[in-house]
């Protein structure tokens, strides 16, 4: 056991303890007062870190809480620590889904994504700065992630560029650090046809849900899994009852594109899209919302120091790709250096099941520290 290992270790206690108090504070994006309530619990952790607290106030969202560790002058390039306090789960979901724990494994809403990880990087930066490590580092903690980001992807592209490298804070993939994250885009199709009685004047309808059933045909077969483009129509809505031809359809549509260079050829096929009953009209919303973090040199070689650093700790760091997005997409689509998945491991992100593994979190919080130290 190295010097940061017993650091973390003996805070092991309070790691949990924390984590605890943090996962029974309820913080669905969507409720702003309930995030702004876990952003005063972590705000209440850092003053002992000597953390200097920046809100940035958000109106229809949690505010984003930014906080700088360390001098603001010093040869050592900063560090980001990227994570959110926001959850999926709705208000409540503690009385059915409680902090549990068994066979090592702890349970609760949004203990694994990612409230770990916001514990996790505050207790890095205390290691590291228990060893009088000198290191400028900037944690800075989302409210919307859960639901694209729309409030704080410009703080953060604007605190990453002042970044040498960016750790997120989200579950590891298994047990590996995530080196490659798809691109999302979120697309909306509403078909207007024209509505009619099915018996009486049924020629004179023309069915925007069957407009809709060849649109969505077309949509699906823009899939390309050879190039890592996936195109899933999830939702459709439309129509009043059988026996009206539908006046209205409308659909919604997630695609995930492994490439940068796909985001601008995708946006054109969804903006192409006609429809075959002239009698219809066709309207198109959306677009790319999260570009691909792709694996390039430097994610590669932060990984690689990771790796090297876990193999002296005595464990083997693997890398993975996911599909999912992150905030980490935005900054490495910056070019900053960005390595994801550092948070703890577990499983059942999003499901009733969701957990940690306990064993895991102590040797993944000192080579997180050791991260920001040597980085």
């Amino acid at each position: 056991m190295n010097e940061l290992e017993r650091v973390v270790e003996g805070n092991a206690g309070r790691l949990k303890a924390r984590l605890r108090e943090l996962v029974e504070v309820e913080s669905p994006s969507e409720d702003k007062a309930a995030v702004d309530r876990a952003n005063a619990l972590v705000e209440s952790w850092v003053g002992d870190l000597g953390g200097k607290v920046k809100r940035h106030r958000q109106k229809a969202f949690g505010d984003v809480l930014e906080i700088r560790f360390g001098p603001a002058r010093s040869k050592k390039a900063r560090v980001l620590l990227l994570g959110h306090l926001d959850t999926v789960w709705p208000m409540g979901t503690l009385a059915k889904m409680p902090w549990r724990e068994a066979e090592g494994k702890i349970f609760g809403p949004g203990v694994l994504d990612m409230k770990v990880g916001v514990v996790m990087a505050l207790e890095a930066i205390a290691a590291v700065q228990a060893l009088g490590m000198d290191r400028p580092v900037t944690l800075l903690l989302n409210s919307d992630e859960e639901v694209g980001s729309p409030v704080s992807r410009a703080i953060t592209e604007r605190v990453a560029k002042e970044c040498a490298a960016v750790f997120v804070m989200e579950p590891a993939q298994g047990l590996a650090y995530k080196t490659a994250r798809k691109g999302v885009g979120h697309f909306e199709l509403k078909v207007e046809g024209v509505g009619s009685h099915a018996g009486v004047d049924f020629e004179r309808g023309h069915s925007a849900v069957l407009e809709m059933a060849g649109l969505v045909q077309r949509v699906s077969a823009m899939t390309d899994l050879k190039r890592g483009l996936t195109v899933n129509v999830g939702v459709v809505h439309g129509g009043t009852r059988s026996n009206v031809v539908a006046s209205e359809c409308s659909a919604e549509v997630d695609v995930r594109i492994v490439k940068a260079s796909d985001a601008a050829r995708v946006e054109k096929m969804f903006y192409a899209l006609k429809t075959a009953d002239k009698a219809c009209r066709l309207t198109v919303s959306g677009g790319i919302n999260r570009p691909p973090m792709e694996r390039k040199a430097g994610t590669i070689a932060l990984f690689k120091q990771a790796r090297k650093l876990a193999a002296e700790m005595g464990f083997v760091l693997d890398e993975a790709a996911t599909g999912g997005g992150s905030d980490g997409n935005f900054t490495a689509a910056l070019g900053v250096a960005t390595l994801d998945g550092m948070g703890a491991v577990g499983a059942g992100a999003h499901a009733a099941h969701e957990h940690i593994v306990a064993a895991h979190v102590v040797e993944r919080t000192a080579l997180l520290a050791g991260m920001v130290a040597g980085v």
